[in-house]
């Protein structure tokens, strides 16, 4: 009998991690296998291979497959966008040069800081004569001649890959439409990216640098994912159904993600805030803090009652990318993160990493330089091997490595090697305080919730930094991402800039441009398989005080639009409004209330896998699997140290600290004066001891 088995995979920068479900049994199996960074898609095979070898099922069996990515992501961080053309309006030639009047860091940076290039240099935009207003009516028509000039010049020139960008396409497409027939027409091979149909919004430079980034992404990626989708009929002759983790938390089919690869940006790092939210949310825990350590990088969010924390003001490296994406921000503080001595002789953690390849010192393939694992390794809190002994480490190497830095810093191993995990700690720390505090969240509010194969190595140092009551490490924390996969529903978003205050607003008109959004994601919940009967949607404005530069985004309720659906949208703004910033104007008649955005969300629920609940052990029997010499503290030196094998921990098991609970995948080294519970989710959750 042919089984139903749908499989997550979150391809990293060090590590592919897998978990596959059999949607009959209920069976969750989770694994990992080495990245191959030269060609991603022989990792995420050899990840299903190894999966269904581990369930004795076949290719057969396989009902569909979910992708998180880090393609477009590990391109744009790169800076790898390639040679770029841009079309826009004449007279808006130098839009990307004048971009926005804003410099890293504060003003008090600007004498020293030097503008970047841009994404597309000067000499390859070009301008076609046609002008719209900001309502889409026509101001001068469309030069065709012209347009046809232009395409001719890209292909004459080679470039061919273009983005496209004309002055309010957000309120009428045609001219946009029609130079991407033209260019079909005189330059058949071009590559091309819309702004009305990547992002339907008003302010220019961002609609130009978003389709431009979507373009740039738009070859790798699109070859990538088709190349997988090829070589999954490998397993059968049949067409398996292929997904791909979305920024905004959602997944899309591979045929659809090959027109919309901007919305793939943070494709890793959403699946892994949302599967470690649910897993938080059902151990009991509503308002939570994710980190997700890997080996590259560590990403960080906010999940408050399941449901992340979304924005539309993300960047990827350099490039502003203005679709709705999870809020996160990432830290290049994972464990092959390099440590390094700068020119002022001070010890520095990151961001450069060593990768999969060569990787940290105690890989033993050829890397040169001392990494958070090598730290880590040096001092006893990981084992000597990774994966469960599939991947043996050279001891010898990290010691020697950590030695040299040491001397170079004047400092002993294991100072060194300490102040090497503590610089990573607070690295950590603050990209956590970004997604808090600078939003105007107590930190001391959440529990912590750590995964990823390194996430959870430094959870109590974070306990002590930032002063989180709780911290929850889910079971194969190394593979929540790859979970949070098959917990995705299907989700397209859909946006029309209409700019009016609040008192001269149409309910008529509002209404008539939610229908129309609502239209186009019931389109492409259709195309991607699903029964109108089991449509959803999600719909909301941006909203704010006339006047100001940038908006706040809140629910309008289902139903009909009337003047008491807008007066209600009206009242949760202005209480969003006062939540972020301490104060609202709802009191005011002089203050009016500007709308700027409608937007809707097209959802298509998919069934997600159940956490299995566990009876708890009436006094639980725990016993170490053994004891190795572990530094904690470089005051300290090395104390012999109880280890045990996560397995072994029945729920309503306590551990206490100094001990090395390690599992396959992962370790959490519990310091001195903590304590650890298995609850009934299987969990582990730290916290402080209560001092006596």
């Amino acid at each position: 009998m042919t089984r139903r088995i749908r499989i997550g995979i979150d391809t990293g920068g060090t590590f592919t991690d897998v978990v596959a479900v059999d949607e009959g049994t209920g069976e969750l199996v989770t694994t990992k296998t080495p990245s191959t960074p030269a060609n991603p898609a022989d990792g995420f095979l050899a990840g299903i291979d190894k999966v269904l070898d581990l369930l004795g099922a076949t290719g057969a069996d396989v009902e569909a497959v979910s992708h998180g990515t880090t393609v477009a992501t590990n391109q744009l961080l790169e800076g790898k966008v390639g040679r770029l053309g841009f079309v826009t309006t004449a007279g808006y030639e130098a839009m990307l040069e004048i971009a926005r009047q804003s410099v890293p860091d504060g003003y008090g940076n600007s004498y020293f800081w030097v503008k970047p290039n841009r994404i597309v240099p000067r000499d390859l935009v070009k301008g076609v004569e046609g002008r719209l207003d900001h309502t889409g009516a026509q101001v001068r028509p469309f030069d065709e001649a012209g347009a046809r000039e232009v395409a001719r010049w890209f292909r004459d020139h080679g470039v061919d890959t273009l983005g496209v960008c004309f002055l309010h396409a957000y309120a009428d497409p045609s001219h946009e439409e029609r130079m991407r027939e033209i260019l079909a027409e005189e330059h058949p091979r071009a590559v091309v990216s819309l702004s009305s149909e990547v992002l339907r919004e008003y302010r220019e430079f961002e609609r130009a640098t978003t389709v431009l980034v979507d373009a740039a992404v738009k070859p790798r990626l699109s070859a990538y994912v088709s190349n997988i989708k090829d070589r999954l009929t490998r397993y059968d002759d049949r067409e398996i159904p292929f997904y791909v983790m979305k920024s905004n938390g959602g997944v899309l089919s591979a045929d659809e993600v090959v027109h919309q690869p901007i919305t793939t940006v943070l494709s890793g790092p959403a699946a892994g805030a949302l599967g470690a939210g649910l897993i938080a949310r059902e151990a009991g825990f509503d308002k939570v803090l994710t980190s997700d350590g890997g080996g590259t990088s560590t990403d960080v969010s906010v999940v408050i009652g399941g449901e992340p924390t979304l924005t539309t003001e993300g960047t990827v490296g350099r490039f502003p990318s203005k679709i709705p994406m999870i809020d996160v921000v990432t830290v290049g503080a994972g464990g092959g993160s390099i440590a390094w001595i700068s020119p002022e002789g001070t010890l520095k953690v990151g961001p450069h990493s060593a990768g999969a390849d060569p990787g940290p010192l105690c890989y033993g393939r050829g890397g040169t330089d001392v990494t958070i694992t090598d730290a880590h390794v040096f001092l006893g809190r990981i084992p000597p091997h990774l994966l469960g002994g599939e991947i043996p480490l050279d001891v010898e190497a990290a010691r020697a490595g950590i030695e040299r830095l040491a001397k170079e810093l004047e400092l002993t191993p294991e100072a060194c090697a300490t102040g090497v995990l503590e610089i990573s700690a607070w690295n950590q720390a603050n990209a956590l305080r970004q997604v808090t505090v600078k939003r105007g969240l107590d930190v001391r509010d959440f529990a912590l919730t750590t995964f990823g194969g390194s996430g959870s190595l430094l959870l109590c140092r974070l306990v002590d930094v930032l002063g989180v009551p709780t911290v929850l490490v889910p079971p194969n924390p190394g593979n929540v991402s790859a979970f949070g996969l098959l917990t995705v529903d299907v989700k397209n978003d859909y946006v029309q800039t209409h700019v009016a205050l609040a008192d001269r607003l149409d309910p008529a008109a509002v209404a008539r441009i939610v229908d129309d959004l609502t239209g186009q994601a019931a389109a492409a919940l259709t195309r991607e398989g699903f029964a109108a009967d089991r449509h959803g949607f999600v719909r909301s404005a941006d909203l704010r005080y006339f006047g100001q530069a940038f908006e706040v985004r809140v629910p309008v309720p289902d139903g009909p639009v009337t003047a008491a659906t807008l007066d209600e949208v009206a009242g949760s703004f202005h209480a969003a409004h006062r939540a972020l910033y301490g104060y609202d104007f709802a009191g005011d008649d002089d203050q009016q209330v500007e709308w700027v955005n409608l937007r809707v969300s097209g959802i298509g629920p998919i069934r997600r896998p159940e956490i299995p609940r566990h009876d708890p052990v009436a006094e639980p029997v725990v016993t170490p699997a053994g004891r190795r010499p572990v530094c904690f503290a470089a005051a300290d030196g090395f104390v012999d140290t109880p280890v045990y094998r996560r397995t072994d921990l029945p729920p309503g098991a306590t551990v206490d600290g100094p001990a090395i609970v390690e599992e396959f995948g992962s370790t959490v080294p519990l310091h001195p004066g903590f304590t650890a519970r298995v609850d009934g989710f299987l969990n582990i959750i730290v916290t402080r001891k209560a001092q006596s």
